[in-house]
């Protein structure tokens, strides 16, 4: 990021509190709760040792990555990558992967973080990459489809 802005003291406790350790990376809070707990996490593409970081968005709220969790435990890693639209996703990993690496010095030598969401450049790898993108305002298919199912999944045990 251009003119980035190291996260204020309190941002990072939350952050370690939430992650049960704290960041390797630098990151950016832009999703936070009513409450103003950080949610999602927008993060460098290189941890602080210089290893490169393909996952931009990270969700952090324990309580939607439980609920996701739960979906991906349920089989749906497989079943949104059959629901959603193969076009649509392809371009969603471009679009991310796009957003990831104009963060990236163009002089930069060395590896650098590829594929789109959550480092894959087909498929689904991981629900809570495309929840936390789709959050942060990101057109994300499995994004959405992980949001309708949530939404169903409300109130029930």
């Amino acid at each position: 990021m251009n003119h980035r802005r190291e996260p204020d003291a309190a941002d990072v406790d939350a952050v370690t509190r939430l992650l049960g350790r704290r960041p390797n990376s630098w990151f950016e809070v832009v999703v936070r709760s009513a409450t103003g707990e950080p949610m999602v996490l927008r993060n460098a593409p290189f941890m602080d040792d210089g290893t490169p970081m393909p996952t931009r968005f990270w969700l952090c709220d324990p309580v939607i990555t439980v609920a996701v969790s739960r979906l991906e435990a349920d089989g749906g890693v497989n079943r949104a990558e059959a629901e959603v639209d193969v076009d649509e996703l392809a371009a969603a990993h471009l679009r991310y992967a796009a957003e990831r690496d104009a963060d990236i010095a163009t002089d930069h030598v060395g590896p650098r973080p590829s594929g789109g969401v959550a480092g894959t450049r087909v498929g689904v790898k991981c629900l809570h990459a495309h929840y936390a993108w789709h959050l942060a305002g990101g057109d994300d298919p499995v994004g959405r489809w992980v949001e309708r199912r949530l939404a169903a999944l409300e109130g029930v045990d």
